[in-house]
């Protein structure tokens, strides 16, 4: 099969731009967008809008008017699709009612025409014209008037200018009537005819609606490679990307906010909105809602900065072994606390440059929004659990006291007796299981003793939950109850870390001892063994004292077994709360809800389904009447013999599923799960050094404490509030 040497142009076509409805078909329309250039063989032309004479007429009395306009709208756009590619007239289009390729006659307005003869463009094809009557250029083009001449000749400048004729001969569905062509196009003062032309409609993205992404890139990609690649590996690599995908997908996605800011332009003189009773109401419940989500949110802010004076006033040894007891609890707290204040922060919009971009816009959206859905949540379920603890709290405190004194009695004392005698047939050392047992029964009897007194205030206990619950979330409640759970099991604690004290010493003095007998000394410099010549008088030490460690490891080892279970199954309520909390801070709630509403706002991966694919002969009699004329210029127009290609595809988006949605966040709060870190707990257990503890991980990070005048403060929330309406109106005009 014989290789197409034409140049390879990919159109990006609205879809709306395709109906007949939209179509004049007894006029034509001006083309904005952008042109990418690949490599000389290869580029894309993406078409944003189209604009009529009227309304180009209207913003462009001049040739500096239209570059003036061309270039503020460019400076809106976002950064990395400046360097790129900048927004600019593409060109003109008309219908092909006759279905053969041949233009429909565009007449002009104006009577004076002008002959820009530079060498770069087509030269004029009659250069006397009548007054009245339309030129046309030897290419085909057709001469307009002296304004919309200009507006060519600027874009000529621009090295791009495509004559597109929309044929109605094929209709590939219901919404796309008109399969645009590319006549020809002008680049670099070249007319280009034989063209392969990729044809792609696409629907416009709205914010709120859907848009187009490239997805995740790979994991692999940060993956170091330590192998050494080949040459022609990385000449590929330094090659220039046939496709770049990534600037057509980011002008994409700008094409509505390029078309909003030019008919901004057009429409600088609106007429006047009659304001109907709804437009009143709805302004005046948002002024409402403004003042009082301000009020109350100063009254708060006022109380935490009291709070805040005196934490840092008072810094006395009770406050600061309080702070050491209920860590978790200061820390939720402190989260909590700068959320509550930086709520209208994050919730205004300060109008960034990125927002031109639907993609852009989407995540800005998202993280803005995503602060305070996470606090109401948060804050609905806490005061879900403060009720109920609330109402129930006499049930609660009869329920904590028999689960208590059940787990003292028959788990606590009962296993102590139980290891002082033959365990499971194991005989033990009678002394030392003896003392260690009754040193172990007489803490938890003093700890119950105390427990029980304390029982007293537990129901106050509660209440204070169920309050912390209320004010702060659920976090901020179940914080507390880790605290108090720590604190409640304290006399376990204490055993078990002064069982692990014992049972390390042991297994160190066994393995010293062990080691003199081999005549090897450990050398902490190397962090290694090496040999060394023991006297006769270490030998018979470490032989007296090698066997009654030996013996008495037995005896200690099932009481830290035994404690250690107790304190892992604590530790693993613990970390079980505090993975709780972490998935409460990281749950995206607000991608969530909207997943469920409108999963297209989600895109993962583009496909294109293909719907024509045909071959068409370039020989047209106007290509060869072009050529016959323009045979004696300098740029000369060459039209070869083969056919030219024309592929016909829509695009379309893949979308994630909740797993991928969710996972990203959740990602943080397993990070420090893994195989390694479970087989070096059970080591650390195993030689009593390490013992699994709630691990600390998943929250989001504390912001600085936010300090500002009241009224300052009132005015900004007063301002968010606002702001958030300012977004909902955007929302309806896009």
């Amino acid at each position: 099969m014989r290789r197409s040497n034409n140049r390879k142009c990919r159109l990006w076509w609205p879809t709306h731009l395709s109906s007949l409805n939209q179509l004049n078909l007894h006029s034509y329309a001006f083309l904005f967008g952008w042109f990418i250039s690949s490599s000389e063989a290869s580029f894309d032309i993406v078409v944003a809008f189209a604009c009529d004479e009227s309304a180009l007429l209207s913003m462009t009395t001049t040739h500096t008017n239209l570059e003036r306009v061309v270039q503020g709208i460019n400076r809106k756009m976002p950064v990395l699709l400046q360097d790129k590619s900048k927004f600019s007239l593409l060109g003109y289009y008309a219908a092909d009612c006759s279905s053969n390729g041949k233009l429909l006659m565009v007449r002009g307005k104006g009577k004076k025409h002008i002959n820009y003869t530079d060498k770069r463009t087509c030269l004029c094809a009659d250069e006397l014209a009548p007054e009245g009557k339309c030129g046309r250029w030897r290419c085909g083009c057709h001469k307009l008037d002296v304004i919309l001449e200009q507006c060519r000749t600027l874009a000529l400048e621009d090295n791009i200018w495509a004559q597109i004729v929309c044929d109605n001969s094929l209709a590939v569905s219901r919404k796309v009537e008109l399969i645009p062509k590319v006549h020809h196009i002008h680049r670099k003062g070249e007319a280009i005819f034989q063209l392969d032309v990729h044809v792609v409609f696409y629907g416009i993205p709205v914010f709120g609606g859907h848009h187009y992404s490239l997805g995740f890139k790979s994991s692999s990609d940060g993956v170091t490679n330590h192998c050494k690649k080949p040459e022609w590996v990385k000449d590929l690599n330094r090659k220039q990307p046939y496709l770049d995908l990534d600037a057509v997908i980011l002008s994409i996605n700008t094409a509505n906010a390029a078309k909003v800011f030019t008919e901004a332009y057009c429409s600088a003189k609106r007429s006047r909105v009659s304001f109907h009773f709804f437009c009143m109401f709805s302004i005046l419940t948002w002024q409402l809602l403004a003042v009082l989500l301000a009020s109350f949110s100063t009254i708060f802010y006022v109380v935490l900065q009291s709070f805040h004076v005196l934490s840092h006033v008072s810094q006395s040894y009770i406050y600061v072994a309080l702070e050491k007891v209920f860590c978790n609890t200061c820390k939720n707290l402190e989260i909590r606390c700068c959320q509550l204040l930086y709520w209208p922060v994050f919730l205004k919009d300060y109008g960034l440059r990125s927002q031109s971009c639907v993609e852009y816009a989407e995540k800005a959206a998202f993280h803005k929004h995503s602060m305070w859905t996470s606090l109401v949540v948060d804050l609905l379920l806490g005061n879900f659990l403060g009720i109920i603890l609330w109402c129930r709290a006499r049930e609660a405190c009869a329920w904590i006291s028999v689960f208590s004194e059940n787990a003292t009695n028959y788990l606590l004392r009962t296993g102590c007796v139980w290891l002082m005698g033959n365990p499971a047939g194991f005989k033990l050392n009678t002394e030392l299981a003896g003392v260690l047992g009754t040193i172990s029964l007489i803490a938890i009897q003093i700890w119950s003793t105390i427990w029980w007194l304390l029982g007293l205030f537990l129901i106050h206990l509660i209440k204070v939950v169920a309050v912390f619950g209320s004010l702060f979330g659920l976090t901020a409640a179940a914080a507390l109850i880790i605290d108090t759970i720590s604190l409640a099991t304290t006399h376990v604690s204490t055993l078990q870390w002064l069982l692990t004290l014992l049972y390390s010493w042991q297994i160190q003095a066994v393995d010293a001892l062990w080691r003199l007998f081999r005549g090897r000394k450990w050398n902490p410099l190397r962090q290694r063994l090496d040999s060394y010549a023991y006297s006769v008088e270490q030998h018979v030490v470490g032989s007296l004292l090698f066997t009654p460690l030996l013996l008495l490891l037995p005896t200690t080892s099932l009481f830290y077994i035994f404690f250690t279970i107790m304190k892992t199954t604590i530790s693993f309520v613990c970390i079980a709360i505090q993975f709780g909390i972490s998935i409460i801070h990281a749950t995206p709630y607000i991608k969530i809800f909207i997943w469920f509403v409108r999963r297209k706002r989600f895109p993962c991966g583009l496909w294109f389904d293909i719907v024509l694919c045909q071959r068409n002969a370039t020989n047209s009699s106007e290509v060869k009447s072009a050529e016959k004329t323009a045979s004696g210029s300098e740029n000369s127009l060459r039209a070869s013999c083969c056919r030219s290609t024309v592929l016909v595809s829509f695009l379309h988006s893949n979308f994630l599923n909740l797993r991928q949605v969710v996972w990203p966040h959740y990602r943080n709060v397993f990070s420090d799960v893994s195989r390694s870190s479970i087989a070096l707990s059970a080591y650390g257990i195993l030689t009593g050094k390490r013992t699994p503890s709630a691990p600390k991980i998943g929250l989001p990070p504390t912001l600085p404490w936010l300090s500002i005048p009241y009224k300052e403060y009132w005015r900004l929330c007063h301002e968010a509030v606002l702001a958030c309406k300012q977004d909902c109106i955007c929302q309806l005009h896009r």
